[in-house]
């Protein structure tokens, strides 16, 4: 996903939530430990992977949080259980049991019986804005296939012969397995 404050590599599984022309959106606590790292090295990959098709799918790109408004409108799409979730757990976080979390959930589902849940001031939505996008098409003999498509660098001259212009400012080309 992202490097640490530290440097060292940091990945996790999240649930994908959407994707547009303007990139890959996620949602999570602002305080969790992705969200921190993210705030401090504002890059990601993210990885998608079909073992029985023998493909996958590598994003990499810089990382914004969406709007406020954004996050309301998916944390309100949200089951409402998930909604308490939210606002009982403080991710990433170390908590002494399960029960204090259990009990923290009961409360909630208590205090908000006849009301709408409110989105934690601390949870909201992250959009990763593709720069390179990888596909790979494993193969038996290792001789695998992988096309990138990316957006050149400032100034950068691209060979054509290597290098093609695809849509909208992205150009591709084949990779060596």
């Amino acid at each position: 996903m992202s490097d640490s404050p530290e440097g060292r590599p940091s990945a996790r599984c999240l649930l994908l939530k959407g994707f547009t022309r303007a990139g890959f959106q996620f949602f999570t606590d602002y305080e969790s430990r992705k969200a921190r790292d993210l705030a401090s090295n504002p890059y990601a990959a993210l990885v998608f992977f079909w073992e029985p098709l023998h493909r996958s799918v590598r994003v990499q790109g810089s990382v914004e949080k969406v709007s406020v408004e954004e996050s309301t409108e998916y944390f309100r799409s949200r089951p409402r259980e998930s909604q308490i979730s939210a606002c009982a757990s403080k991710q990433s976080s170390v908590i002494e049991s399960r029960d204090v979390l259990t009990k923290k959930t009961d409360e909630l589902r208590k205090l908000y019986a006849d009301k709408e849940v409110p989105k934690p001031e601390n949870w909201g939505g992250f959009l990763v804005k593709p720069e390179v996008v990888e596909f790979w098409q494993g193969q038996s003999t290792r001789a695998h296939d992988r096309i990138q498509f990316r957006r050149p660098k400032n100034g950068e001259v691209v060979d054509e012969k290597m290098t093609h212009t695809g849509d909208d400012g992205w150009v591709y080309e084949r990779l060596s397995p």
